[in-house]
C-alpha cells in the first residue's frame, strides 16, 4: 500500500487529468474517464489484467441497472413529449394558479415535468411558453424562466430516474424510496428559493435580459394526438408514487406476499416500465397512434440517453479502480482524521468537479466514487445515505458556467448574453445547490 501522501497525489492528479483533458482538448468524458481509470490503476502498482478486471467490474455493475432506468425514463419522457402531455400539464397548472402567481405555477410545472424528463428536453419543450408569457405580460423573460429552470434543475439533480441520482444511488447503495422522499423535501424549497423568490427580488436589476422571441420547434419530430392533462399527469406521477409506496412498505409492512408484491411494483425497473407501457397503450388504443410512429418516438427519445449511460459506466470504472487499489480506504482514514463529515466532503468534491469541468453527471459519479468508502466506514443509516446523495446532487448543481452545456442552452433559448446568463442562470443554480445541501445538513442530526 502506498503512503497516504502518494495516494492523495495520484487521486488528485487523476481528477486534474480528467478536468484538463475534457476542457483543454475537448475530449469525450467517456474516453477520458476510461483512460484515467486505466492509468490510475497502473500508477497504484496494479497488475494490468487486474486493472482491466476492475474496470470491467465497475462498468458492468453500474450499467446493469443504470442503463435500463435511464432508457425507460427516456422512453416515458419521449412519449409524453410527442403526445403534448407536457404542454397540457403546463397550461393547466398556469390556469389553476392565475397570471399573478405565474412564477409559482412555473416552479410547480418545472417540478412535475422535471421528474420524468431530462432537463434539456423539458426546457426546450417549454421555452416557447416562456417567451409567450414574457410578451403577454411585458416582462423580461428571465422573470418566468428562472422559476421553471429552478424546478427542472433540482429534479434533475436529486430525483430518479435522472442519470446523476441513479448513478450515485447505485454507487453508494441509496434506497430509491428514501431518495425520492428526501429529494422532494430538499428539492422543493430549493426550487422555490432559486426560482420565484430569486426572480421576484432581482429580475429587475440591470443585466437580466429582455424578452426573447419563441425558439423554432423541431417540426420533423414525430407527434401523436394530444393525450390530455389527466392521463399525462398520472403517467408522470405514477412511477414516483410506486417507488414511494415500496419504500413505505419496506419499512412498515411485515414480510409476506403483499410486501413482496409492493416492493416488486416499486422497483424503478417495474415502475418506469409500467408507466411507459401504459402511455403506449393509451396512445395506441385511445389516440389511434400508428405503431410505426410510437416506435419512432421511442427511438428518438433513447438517442440522448446513450452518451449519458456510457459516461456513467466509465465513471463507475474509475470508482472501482480506486476501491480495488485501496485508495478509498486511505482517503477514508485521512478524511476521518480531519473530522470532515461525509455529506460535507461529498458536497465539496462534487462542487469542485462541477465547477472545473461542467458536467453534473460526471461530478456526481466522481463524488460518489470517492465518498463510497467513507459511507461504508461510517456505517451510515439508509436515510443518511440518501442525504449524502442529496448533498452530492447539490454540489453538482452549483455554478453552471461556460463549460456546462446547460449554460449555453439557457443562453440561446432565452436570447441572453453571456453576462446576463451568469447573473440569472448561474446564480439561480448556485442558490438551488446550496439550499439543497443546507436542508440536507439540517435534517442530518434527526435521521
Amino acid at each position: 500500500m502506498p503512503e497516504p501522501w502518494y495516494t492523495l497525489a495520484i487521486v488528485a492528479a487523476s481528477i486534474a487529468a480528467v478536468i484538463f483533458l475534457v476542457l483543454r482538448f475537448k475530449l469525450q468524458p467517456f474516453l477520458v474517464l476510461l483512460l484515467v481509470a486505466l492509468v490510475t490503476g497502473l500508477a497504484f502498482g496494479g497488475e494490468p489484467q487486474a486493472v482491466i478486471a476492475a474496470i470491467r467490474k465497475g462498468t458492468g455493475e453500474a450499467l446493469g441497472f443504470v442503463a435500463v432506468v435511464i432508457g425507460l425514463g427516456a422512453v416515458l419522457g419521449g412519449l409524453l413529449e410527442a403526445s403534448g402531455g407536457v404542454n397540457a400539464i403546463a397550461h393547466r397548472l398556469l390556469d389553476m394558479f392565475g397570471e399573478k402567481r405565474v412564477p409559482w405555477a412555473l416552479t410547480a410545472v418545472g417540478i412535475v415535468v422535471g421528474v420524468p424528463l431530462f432537463f434539456d428536453v423539458a426546457f426546450i419543450i417549454l421555452a416557447p411558453l416562456l417567451a409567450t408569457l414574457a410578451i403577454r405580460a411585458e416582462r423580461r423573460v428571465t422573470y418566468f424562466a428562472l422559476p421553471l429552470l429552478a424546478g427542472l434543475m433540482t429534479m434533475h439533480a436529486l430525483l430518479p430516474p435522472h442519470p446523476g441520482p441513479v448513478a450515485v444511488a447505485e454507487l453508494i447503495h441509496t434506497d430509491y424510496g428514501l431518495l425520492a422522499f428526501y429529494g422532494l423535501i430538499c428539492g422543493i424549497p430549493s426550487a422555490l428559493l432559486a426560482g420565484p423568490v430569486f426572480a421576484k427580488m432581482f429580475h429587475g436589476a440591470p443585466g437580466f435580459g429582455d424578452q426573447a422571441p419563441p425558439p423554432m420547434l423541431d417540426e420533423g419530430a414525430p407527434q401523436t394526438n394530444a393525450i390530455g392533462f389527466l392521463p399525462a399527469l398520472l403517467a408522470m406521477l405514477f412511477p414516483l408514487a410506486l417507488i414511494l409506496i415500496a419504500a413505505v412498505a419496506g419499512q412498515a409492512m411485515a414480510p409476506g406476499p403483499a410486501k413482496t408484491f409492493l416492493l416488486f411494483l416499486g422497483h424503478p425497473f417495474t415502475a418506469l416500465m409500467l408507466a411507459a407501457l401504459s402511455v403506449t397503450g393509451w396512445l395506441r388504443v385511445r389516440e389511434r397512434a400508428p405503431w410505426a410512429t410510437l416506435s419512432s418516438i421511442m427511438t428518438r427519445a433513447l438517442e440522448p440517453a446513450g452518451l449519458m449511460v456510457l459516461i456513467i459506466g466509465a465513471g463507475a470504472a474509475y470508482k472501482e479502480v480506486l476501491i480495488e487499489s485501496g485508495a478509498g480506504q486511505q482517503i477514508t482514514a485521512l478524511v476521518t482524521a480531519a473530522q470532515v463529515s461525509v455529506p460535507v466532503f461529498a458536497f465539496l468534491l462534487a462542487a469542485f468537479v462541477r465547477i472545473a469541468q461542467g458536467s453534473a453527471t460526471v461530478a456526481m459519479v466522481t463524488a460518489a466514487g470517492l465518498a463510497g468508502p467513507l459511507i461504508t466506514a461510517a456505517a451510515l443509516s439508509p436515510s443518511r445515505i440518501a442525504l449524502v446523495t442529496i448533498a452530492i446532487g447539490g454540489g453538482a448543481t452549483i455554478a453552471s458556467h461556460v463549460n456546462d452545456t446547460g449554460f449555453w442552452l439557457v443562453k440561446q433559448y432565452l436570447g441572453l448574453t453571456e453576462a446576463q446568463t451568469f447573473r440569472s442562470w448561474t446564480i439561480g443554480a448556485t442558490i438551488a445547490g446550496l439550499t439543497s445541501f443546507g436542508i440536507a445538513l439540517l435534517i442530518w442530526p434527526f435521521v
